[in-house]
């Protein structure tokens, strides 16, 4: 499975509360390594146990903190890679506000990788425009629009 939470900022968010630090303290942190870790783990749950392993031997959090970056890196290049990506590579969400993971994507691309100022409104901007685009075209062809129920059956909250 290459689409578990390893890539994501949730598996950011374990590891930061793990060492105690704040997640947007870890991409500045990062960059004062001097010797990268290897995270073998893609879980969650067991790089965090890999973390607290490393630490108690003593290699510096920085070392760490790098090495958790371009493990992410790696995978979410691997994915980039199947995708065949055009030269410019956009990188969105919130773990492009992250310098770390950036650095570590344009050392696993071997390119620049692009951050938009805002990096966390590109879903929604793409939703809206996608939506927009459906209006238009049903209302074009004279179709009505429809509109489906919506609920809410459950909600998770993480702080």
């Amino acid at each position: 499975n290459d689409k578990c939470a390893a890539g994501t900022g949730r598996f950011l968010e374990v590891i930061a509360a793990a060492l105690g630090l704040k997640m947007e303290d870890l991409g500045k942190l990062s960059l004062k390594s001097t010797s990268r870790v290897i995270i073998s783990n893609t879980c969650t749950i067991f790089a965090r146990q890999e973390v607290v392993a490393r630490l108690s031997e003593g290699v510096k959090l920085e070392n760490i903190v790098a090495g958790l970056h371009y493990a992410i890196a790696s995978r979410v290049a691997t994915m980039v890679r199947k995708l065949r990506p055009e030269p410019d590579i956009v990188f969105t969400g919130g773990v492009a506000k992250n310098i770390g993971v950036v650095k570590a994507m344009e050392e696993n691309m071997g390119q620049k990788v692009f951050v938009p100022e805002e990096p966390l409104l590109s879903g929604a901007l793409g939703a809206a425009m996608l939506g927009w685009e459906l209006f238009s075209k049903a209302v074009a062809e004279g179709k009505p629009i429809q509109k489906k129920k919506r609920h809410l059956e459950e909600v998770t909250f993480y702080a």
